[in-house]
């Protein structure tokens, strides 16, 4: 196989690759071997049809676009990974020359990885932001826990008030005619979430179990549904059941329960500490994030529109496995959003421009500063993935990870240890 690169205009390259004849005759022979069972002709069993008759009939090409597509993938991995150019987008391939006993001929065009140009990356100026927790979010994050703590206990001998959860029967009616979708039974609601229109809700504060209410609203202009836009409407309720919500008292007993601090006020600083923290964590990347921004905007690059493309398609395809895990597949979540695949490309566009630029930025200041992944870096990156996922090193090193995966590995940890790097040298205003 040889290989030559000639480059284009707007950042890309044509690769041709040409592979030799003896290999697309062999290529024409796979294609043969996997085709046969499908070819009838009268007078042979099925799968016995000699090639030279199948040629005869069909013609002498009738192999050669399934020889072409056994080639091309492998014959393309090797370009690839010689190709002395770092090529950065998914291949608009063309073959050019396809014939018995003459070299198979293909192109390859490709976008290239763009040549940047640092401006000013040490001592980059960015906003000063500190990492403090108020006592109103250390008592907001303890009252969560007391909520996800609460006991759920049946009211009998009281109407109903504020917060309680309320089993109902309803249906509505509007001009004294019932609605579709307006009717329930045994409806959980609790009073103050808001989860139905108007003051629905508060119209049932101070009713009774058993007792029949009459409810009414105005359905907003805003509805979903066109009949019921601003109309008035009427509800007949029926309270079946109250529960109200009983939180534990903020002392020792509870933060015994919820941690492993035998005082209210251990278990308190504990929570100050653990938000203390994720704030600086959230700080951390923020600065991260603005130092990263400032290079860029003073750095030159040209991004070919096909490495732009590549990436929008890839984060699309990373959306789409995450809806998959989540049961759903792109062309349902594109029927339920009104999105299509076109939108799509335009919303994560943005992201995908800002990604790629981040990593090249990245990768011009791994150079500059000729940064280096030591093999213990390497291995303690490798001992927190065994943590994580419960795994041995070593059989991560031997069996998950070939020497591809490594060279990826350390160019990641080179990239964070650059950000690292001017992060550090930031200067906070």
């Amino acid at each position: 196989m040889s290989l030559k690169v000639e480059k284009l205009d707007g950042g890309m390259a044509k690769i041709t690759v040409e592979v030799s004849a003896e290999e697309f005759v062999k290529a024409i022979e796979t294609a043969y071997n996997k085709n046969k069972k499908k070819i009838s002709i009268p007078g042979f069993r099925a799968g016995k049809v000699p090639r030279q008759m199948i040629e005869k009939m069909y013609g002498k090409s009738v192999f050669y676009e399934d020889a072409a597509n056994e080639l091309i993938p492998d014959a393309y991995e090797k370009a690839f990974k010689e190709c002395e150019e770092e090529i950065t987008s998914t291949p608009q391939i063309e073959v050019v020359q396809a014939e018995e006993g003459k070299p198979f001929i293909f192109t390859a065009e490709v976008a290239l990885k763009p040549e940047v140009k640092l401006g000013k990356y040490k001592g980059v100026e960015i906003e000063k932001i500190e990492a403090e927790v108020t006592e109103e979010e250390v008592d907001a994050e303890i009252e969560k826990e007391r909520k996800n703590s609460a006991r759920t206990i049946t009211v009998e001998d009281r109407p109903v008030k504020d917060g309680d959860t309320v089993t109902i029967d309803f249906e509505g009616f509007v001009d004294d005619v019932a609605f579709e979708g307006g009717k329930g039974e045994d409806f959980p609601l609790t009073i103050g979430s808001h989860s139905f229109i108007d003051d629905f809700e508060e119209q049932l504060i101070g009713k009774a179990i058993d007792e029949d209410a009459v409810v009414n609203v105005t359905f907003p202009e805003t509805y979903h549904e066109e009949s019921l836009k601003g109309k008035p409407a009427k509800f007949n309720v029926k309270i079946k059941g109250i529960k109200e919500t009983e939180l534990p008292e903020l002392d020792d007993e509870f933060a015994s329960e919820v941690s492993e601090y035998d005082t209210f006020e251990e278990y308190k600083k504990h929570v100050e500490e653990h938000l203390k923290e994720q704030k600086e964590k959230e700080v951390q990347t923020k600065k991260e994030d603005a130092v990263i921004a400032a290079i860029i905007e003073d750095a030159e690059m040209d991004i070919p529109a096909a490495m732009l493309e590549t990436e929008q398609k890839s984060m699309i395809r990373d959306f789409s496995q995450r809806l998959a895990m989540q049961g759903m597949n792109i062309e349902q979540y594109y029927m339920y959003t009104g999105m299509n695949e076109e939108k799509m490309m335009e919303e994560v566009k943005e992201n995908a421009e800002r990604r790629i630029k981040t990593r090249l930025v990245c990768e011009a200041i791994v150079d500059a500063e000729k940064i280096e992944v030591s093999e213990e870096e390497v291995d303690a990156e490798l001992k927190k993935m065994g943590d994580q996922y419960g795994i041995e090193v070593e059989k991560i090193k031997n069996e998950l990870m070939d020497e591809e995966r490594i060279e990826e590995l350390k160019k990641d940890l080179a990239i964070q240890k650059a950000i690292t790097f001017v992060t550090e040298n930031a200067v906070e205003k």
